[in-house]
């Protein structure tokens, strides 16, 4: 799945530079707190000890404390340069540390790392504790809130104003003594939970193994296939061929594996991640994670936690989000039922016997789509070189914005496969780093998303461009055959490189509203909008070559691609929109003493007519963005974003896929972050409200 990974905003607000420790810093964290001497102050990954980071975190609070206090205990009256400012520029080091600690506990964490993420939450927690709750420091920010249509700001400066002001009020500031601490201790047990939920999630995702003995249960998997199980399994050290819960390796099983018990263990093991009964299982900790946001809800003053995570994004309310998700549902159902149906009667036709189940839906569906469009995915993936398609995303960048792209080979990595290039921008001046860490590894978890090692600023005298990380999990090369993408990897590619282009072509003032940080529901705009360029036949014809002869992707299979671009929507549809439904229901519930998710799952799946062929794309158990990430009533951002990208692409097809104006005029969303108004901005865009039915068309659901 494709998602972006986000360091809570109200830790990180400050931007990214290099500081000298004192010198009664302990030793083994110096590494980290001495100014980097690497090209553009990149993190020198080689120098850190995985030891360093709890120390280097907790001078860095201590640090970020001091200048909180100091912002405190100014005698001058509150102004915009001695409070928000001051909190712009605050914690520099603790930003730092933590935006290399928790990229890497994603990316290629260890034992000691997890445990440090777990010693370090309750004293983050603590921190914004003493941030947020802190009356005197309330008061500097409150008065000039009220006080902002008097002070001469500009758009920016306002709303970064009442970001603080909301933040803190929703960080508990305008609490009684005695529930600020009830607060407190509520965010210290949500993030251990968290951390615990995760944990458990990738325990339980890395130890399953299917290990094939008998080559006769490989029937149907593809060459590379074979050839990638058996490497692994050589990696493992078992004999035979080992399939895991990666997507590259279970993905492709139940797309071609013939053995249909074999497709049910690995379908089953994949969505039962985190509910197996074992010291794995999530189901407590879920129902405890809820409990807690209901009673922060409540705290703060809202009935629910849907109420008080909407209030800040561009739907405003659950009744907003739902309605968008219901209003996709009618459609994508009625398709994804027909699909059922065309399925089960090749099933029939083929005398199977069975009733179809969610481990045939892909194995059909690859034999249907060969059926109807005569194409077979293993004739689609020799022309998506992973180097190739990287190169696709850089020259869409290149056309419409004028950036360059120049590998660097002397800024340090943190692991040997991930690759680093400098971002230039049209007049070839330096615009920020981007490493691509793209294949999958035991210490990374699963999925693909965005972060940053430094964050974009440009405050006084301090100007710093930003380093944006992709990190996802595509099938890596065997043998001498490179690695080769799918469709939907591609997609994927082109995704999260929407979202690197959001974080690197960022040119606001305060770190707090650059590059991603915006409206939640929004940020997605960018990343969908990328995805569109990946199949255009231009676009195509330029990175997709055979990576043996080097030929370009002929018209004919183009044209295969074209024609099946809606094929199996309405699977597609259905399984995004009901975890949708399902994150948004859960946290609508007023009351959860007898929860249990499981059952909570199939009263929504009556509830709504979901058919039981498909799955929810992420149970309750395995939903980490719902219970490790930043998705929590937000995983609806997608489709409420799908619809701004579509109806956005639509100007783009109609006026040219690379027109000069049309991309300047898109540039300006690109690069104000959070700093102005998303909807106000998007409309002078498009010269018009954005258009719901641009999604279904995307989609294929209507014509």
């Amino acid at each position: 799945m494709k998602k972006v990974f986000y360091i809570p905003l109200i830790i990180f607000t400050a931007m990214l530079m290099q500081t000298s420790c004192n010198s009664n810093t302990a030793e083994s964290a110096n590494a980290l707190c001495k100014e980097s001497n690497a090209p553009f102050g990149a993190p020198e990954f080689a120098l850190y000890k995985t030891a360093d980071f709890l120390p280097a975190f907790e001078q860095g609070i201590a640090k970020k404390k001091a200048d909180i206090q100091k912002i405190i205990d100014n005698p001058e009256a509150p102004t915009y340069a001695n409070t928000i400012d001051a909190l712009e520029l605050s914690g520099r080091l603790l930003d730092k540390v933590s935006c290399i600690f928790f990229t890497l506990n994603e990316s290629d964490a260890n034992d000691e790392m997890l445990q440090t993420e777990n010693s370090i939450s309750p004293k983050l927690t603590e921190l914004n504790g003493y941030i947020f709750m802190n009356e005197k420091l309330f008061d500097r920010i409150r008065t000039l809130y009220d006080n902002r249509a008097t002070l001469g700001l500009n758009e920016e400066q306002t709303i970064v104003l009442e970001n603080y002001y909301k933040e803190f009020v929703r960080g508990g500031a305008l609490l009684d003594a005695e529930n600020k601490k009830k607060l407190l201790d509520i965010d210290t047990k949500l993030g251990l939970a968290a951390i615990e939920f995760g944990s458990n999630l990738l325990a339980d995702s890395k130890a399953f193994q299917l290990i094939i003995t008998d080559e006769k249960d490989l029937s149907g998997l593809p060459e590379g296939v074979r050839a990638a199980a058996r490497e692994a399994a050589a990696e493992a050290k078992v004999e035979g061929w080992l399939f895991t819960l990666d997507k590259p390796s279970c993905i492709p099983f139940l797309q071609y594996a013939d053995n249909r018990d074999l497709r049910e263990k690995i379908y089953k093991a994949y969505y039962n991640r985190g509910d197996n009964d074992n010291k794995y299982n999530n189901k407590e900790i879920i129902r405890n994670i809820l409990d807690l946001r209901l009673q922060k809800a409540r705290l703060l003053g809202f009935d629910t936690y849907a109420d008080f995570k909407m209030d800040v994004k561009m739907a405003k309310t659950p009744d907003a989000a739902t309605e968008l998700m219901n209003s996709i549902w009618e459609a994508a159902i009625k398709r994804a039922s027909d699909e059922a149906k065309e399925l089960q009667a090749l099933i029939d036709s083929e005398k199977g016997g069975f009733k179809l189940a969610g481990w045939d839906w892909m194995y059909y569906t690859e034999k249907l789509r060969k059926a109807k469009y005569s194409l077979d995915e293993n004739e689609i993936k020799p022309y998506f070189k992973l180097e190739n398609v990287c190169n696709g995303a850089f020259d869409c960048a290149t056309k419409l914005f004028g950036l360059g792209f120049a590998k660097r080979n002397d800024i340090p990595l943190y692991h040997d496969s991930v690759k680093v290039w400098e971002v230039l921008d049209e007049n070839k001046n330096h615009l920020g780093i981007f490493y691509g860490d793209y294949f999958p590894r035991q210490s990374k978890r699963s999925g693909a998303w965005m972060t940053n090692f430094i964050n974009q600023v440009n405050l006084g005298e301090y100007n710093r461009r930003p380093m944006i990380v992709n990190v996802c999990n595509f099938t890596p090369a065997s043998g001498e055959t490179p690695s080769l993408l799918n469709i939907d990897e591609t997609l994927t590619l082109f995704h999260e490189f929407g979202h690197a282009l959001h974080g690197l072509m960022t040119q606001t003032h305060y770190p707090s509203v650059s590059g991603t940080n915006v409206k939640h529901d929004f940020v997605e705009l960018f990343s969908q909008i990328y995805e569109h360029w990946a199949m255009e036949t231009e676009v195509l014809k330029s990175y997709a070559k055979h990576y043996k002869s080097g030929e370009a992707i002929p018209d004919e299979l183009i044209e295969k691609i074209k024609k099946a671009s809606h094929f199996n929507s309405g699977f597609e549809t259905t399984e995004l929109v009901a975890a949708a439904l399902l994150d948004m229901r859960m946290h609508r519930l007023t009351n959860y003493d007898n929860f249990d998710c499981n059952e909570f799952e199939k009263e929504l799946r009556a509830e709504i007519g979901f058919i039981p062929e498909i799955e929810y794309r992420y149970r309750t158990c395995n939903f980490s963005h719902v219970f490790n990430s930043g998705y929590a009533v937000g995983y609806y951002a997608y489709l409420w974003a799908e619809v701004l990208d579509a109806d956005a692409f639509e100007l783009f097809k109609e006026r040219g896929i690379f027109d000069p104006a049309t991309a300047k005029a898109f540039q300006h969303l690109l690069e104000m972050g959070g700093s102005e108004d998303p909807m106000v901005q998007y409309r002078k865009f498009r010269g018009a409200d954005p258009n719901p039915q641009a999604l279904l068309r995307r989609r294929g659901l209507i014509d």
